[in-house]
């Protein structure tokens, strides 16, 4: 298996960006993709996941209001839509693959995660 992250960038304080994460060589719905962020000193937080089995997501309380989750199947593909983006925001964002119910656990990570490499947000003017 493999995830390809893209997206990133350099955004002004309350503008959008959308990540992509592409993942090869899985078996159709039997996983969950998610995104995980890690700002500069800080601890690495779930983000947001969705299944690719049955739709279910999860989102951080914190911006469940500003980002969204959603799936292309065809493309096996997931996006994290972000709006109203916040310096705070800045962050590396991985992609990360695990089992299909993983947003009923909240998509904490675990030995079964599988990684893809990080793709850099930038807030800032």
């Amino acid at each position: 298996v493999q995830l390809q992250a893209s997206g990133g960038g350099l955004v002004q304080p309350g503008g959008s960006l959308k990540l992509s994460c592409a993942a090869s060589g899985v078996t159709p719905k039997s996983y969950t993709i998610g995104w995980f962020r890690q700002a500069p000193g800080k601890e690495r937080e779930g983000v947001a996941c969705i299944s690719f089995s049955d739709g279910s997501t999860f989102t951080l309380y914190s911006v469940s209001d500003r980002f969204t989750i959603s799936r292309d199947d065809a493309k096996n593909t997931a996006y994290l839509q972000m709006y109203r983006l916040k310096a705070e925001d800045t962050a590396v964002y991985y992609c990360a693959a695990d089992s299909p119910n993983w947003p009923r656990f909240g998509c904490r990570s675990g030995t079964e995660t599988l990684w893809g490499k990080g793709t850099l947000v930038t807030v800032s003017s």
